[in-house]
């Protein structure tokens, strides 16, 4: 399965590291961290991340997830995107990109 996408800031990455597990606020608000598939990252960049800066892509493996991964519909744009329903753990993620906004 081809990796799948989710951007979070620097700070919230170093952050990730010293508990050892990734949790986003949606996932409290709405029951899973958003994740996009490659060709979805510039979209939601433009979308959600315009006017901010120090962001990072976490690049993760799907099959070291340790909760589960859905595809879902998202009526607003009509795509699937990668829903994760639980925290990203940490082995999970196998490269973290500088965005450089």
């Amino acid at each position: 399965m081809s990796p799948i996408y989710h951007v979070t800031t620097a700070a919230e990455w170093e952050l990730t590291q010293q508990k050892g597990y990734y949790e986003a606020p949606s996932l409290q608000a709405e029951g899973f961290i958003h994740c996009s598939k490659e060709e979805q990252v510039g979209p939601v960049l433009e979308r959600y991340f315009a006017d901010k800066t120090g962001l990072v892509k976490l690049v993760i493996d799907p099959a070291k997830l340790t909760h589960e991964l859905k595809f879902e519909f998202s009526p607003s744009v009509n795509e699937e995107f990668p829903h994760v329903f639980g925290v990203i753990n940490i082995d999970a993620v196998i490269q973290v990109q500088d965005i450089g906004q």
